[in-house]
């Protein structure tokens, strides 16, 4: 069985970026045009949205999108992203191609020294070819490659597989890609969910540590850990057999279809799983979260996250503890706990542990025990 480290971490940023003052701007002009026609209708009025609402319900200022063009036309409300030819890259490789770069680059390493590419996301752009086999195609890498899924957890999930794959002497060096493009499936016409996420494309480089070999400043994968629980509190019903279930098959309506969920049963019962999933997790390796020297968390909600920590801790736990990026850059889905992880682990010492945990839609949780060597 061999050691296994995170050699290299990617992050992508899209620039285009919206604040609570535009969103809300946009979402209340479209509000105000429903609610005359159903007023015509005899039918129940939408309420607006305001600001303090969304930073009060998620801790969200600001996101990041790949496509800002036509998310704040309030006559469409959706990214204009154009389709491309089947000949083209897609929009999601593209995304992923250019976090794989920079994680590969972060591990002083070539596409010729990886074997094997998952592509780990929430959502993906098609069902096949596989984006993992497209990635790994504009790349240049040899060996193999597919898609994983596992809601808001995917990254930790396609960790968890990655690492143990190395570990057990399966694959050498595995790149696993986590292009999130969540505002081309986000409604943005649904007041529970239109301010929640934002657009970010990470990757890591896991490979095999190999006997009596350092890599000061890198970090060792001790244990990775998984979870679900089916649950419809998270949920989306778009796929394939939509359209088979329709009288009218030449469009697909979109209404109760995109990203839905019941905010305040997620809050809840998230928080209790995955407060438990932490401390069990820790105390089969004889640690506590008092013996964790960061948490890099799933960036969804800075409520839910403080609670966690704080049943977990017993009090509450600052930035230094369990950075957040989620007030810049909405929840990126998978993306979040990798880009939290990135920009803090530098002044982290050799020996600290840190905790990467996810929790998502099944619901799911993943989470790996890391040491700094």
């Amino acid at each position: 069985m061999h050691r296994v480290i995170i050699s290299g971490v990617g992050v992508v940023i899209p620039e285009a970026s919206i604040t609570n003052e535009e969103l809300v701007d946009s979402f209340n002009i479209w509000v105000d045009a429903e609610n005359a026609r159903r007023e015509i209708t005899g039918e129940e009025k939408l309420a607006k949205s305001d600001t303090d609402f969304i930073v009060y319900a998620s801790g969200v200022k600001k996101r990041h999108v790949l496509v800002l063009d036509g998310i704040l036309d309030p006559e469409r409300m959706t990214p204009r992203i154009p389709p491309r030819g089947d000949d083209e890259l897609s929009v999601m490789a593209e995304f992923g191609v250019a976090s794989a770069r920079r994680a590969l680059d972060d591990a002083g390493l070539g596409p010729e020294d990886i074997d094997l590419v998952i592509c780990a996301a929430s959502h993906h752009q098609r069902p096949y070819p596989a984006i993992g086999i497209e990635i790994q195609n504009a790349l240049g890498i040899k060996g193999a490659a597919f898609d994983m899924g596992l809601g808001c957890s995917s990254a930790a999930a396609g960790l968890h597989v990655a690492s143990n794959l190395v570990r057990a002497g399966g694959q050498k060096r595995v790149l696993v890609v986590t292009p999130e493009i969540i505002t081309g499936h986000l409604n943005f016409r649904d007041r529970q969910t239109h301010f929640i996420f934002g657009d970010a494309s990470t990757a890591m480089v896991v490979e095999a540590l190999e006997e009596g070999e350092t890599r000061p400043g890198k970090f060792e994968v001790l244990d990775t850990r998984g979870w679900t629980q089916f649950s419809n509190n998270i949920r989306t019903n778009l796929g394939f057999l939509l359209r088979a279930g329709q009288e009218d098959t030449s469009a697909i309506d979109m209404r109760g279809n995109m990203i839905k969920q019941v905010g305040n049963k997620v809050f809840k019962e998230v928080t209790v799983a995955g407060h438990r999933f932490i401390v069990d997790f820790l105390a089969e390796h004889g640690l506590t979260p008092h013996g964790i020297r960061r948490f890099w968390l799933h960036q969804a909600n800075a409520r839910m996250n403080a609670m966690i920590l704080k049943l977990s801790f017993g009090h509450d736990v600052g930035h230094d503890r369990a950075p957040m990026v989620l007030e810049r850059l909405g929840n990126t889905a998978a993306a979040g706990a990798i880009i939290a992880f990135k920009e803090n682990h530098e002044d982290m010492k050799a020996g600290d542990y840190g905790l990467l945990c996810a929790f998502g839609a099944g619901y799911s949780i993943g989470g790996a025990l890391l040491r700094k060597l």
